[in-house]
């Protein structure tokens, strides 16, 4: 069985360890809070989220409402700063945007240079996501538990404007890069269903393929 850590051979550039970039602003609140009156794209995300959280109470769908939330959310040119978009030469780069002070969720963009992918993955939390811009592909797998190994089945493009949410565990384990020939810059907006300090260490169930 391949190691937790080795790449799928999908012809990405793969990392092994997450760097994650936070907001500088001395003004800003610990762990990235949003105040109540912001009124930006990301304020307006955060309170969807909120409600979303509030609705599963009764029964609601929560996934359909994460869902609308991002794909709202990634409709305002506006959503990112500039440093917000930044990569990095040696592998795919989060910036944490906002997080929720009651540790429920935090959101971040993702940038990936051409080449760029993330290890095989199942999730140890709820995520969701949606592509800013750029194409991303997307491989799809399945769990086997005689082997213990992740079996891809499938490939697919993410184009600007593709949405996803998935629950935690192997039952949806994928591997999402920026291919090499795109020559262009992706950008995807995720929020994990963690506190913002724990993106990098408790989002990704590495698994072999």
């Amino acid at each position: 069985m391949a190691h937790p850590n080795k790449p799928h051979n999908t012809g990405f550039i793969t990392m092994k360890s997450e760097h994650v970039s936070r907001l500088k602003h001395a003004s800003a609140p610990p762990a990235f809070v949003l105040p109540a009156h912001d009124d930006s794209a990301v304020g307006q995300l955060c309170r969807e989220l909120d409600a979303a959280f509030a609705a599963a109470e009764t029964g609601a769908s929560f996934g359909l409402r994460v869902r609308y939330a991002l794909q709202r959310a990634i409709a305002d040119s506006a959503l990112l700063r500039p440093d917000q978009r930044i990569g990095d030469a040696h592998g795919y780069h989060r910036h944490l945007i906002a997080a929720d002070p009651l540790g429920r969720y935090a959101v971040a963009s993702l940038v990936w240079e051409p080449g760029q992918a993330s290890p095989v993955h199942g999730h140890r939390t709820w995520c969701g996501y949606a592509v800013i811009e750029g194409v991303l592909s997307e491989t799809l797998f399945r769990w086997d538990a005689q082997t213990q190994d992740a079996v891809e089945t499938r490939r697919q493009p993410r184009v600007a404007g593709a949405v996803s949410f998935v629950d935690a565990g192997r039952g949806t384990m994928h591997q999402l890069g920026n291919p090499a020939n795109t020559g262009t810059r992706a950008i995807s907006l995720h929020v994990y269903g963690v506190a913002g300090e724990h993106i990098a260490t408790h989002v990704n169930d590495l698994i072999a393929a």
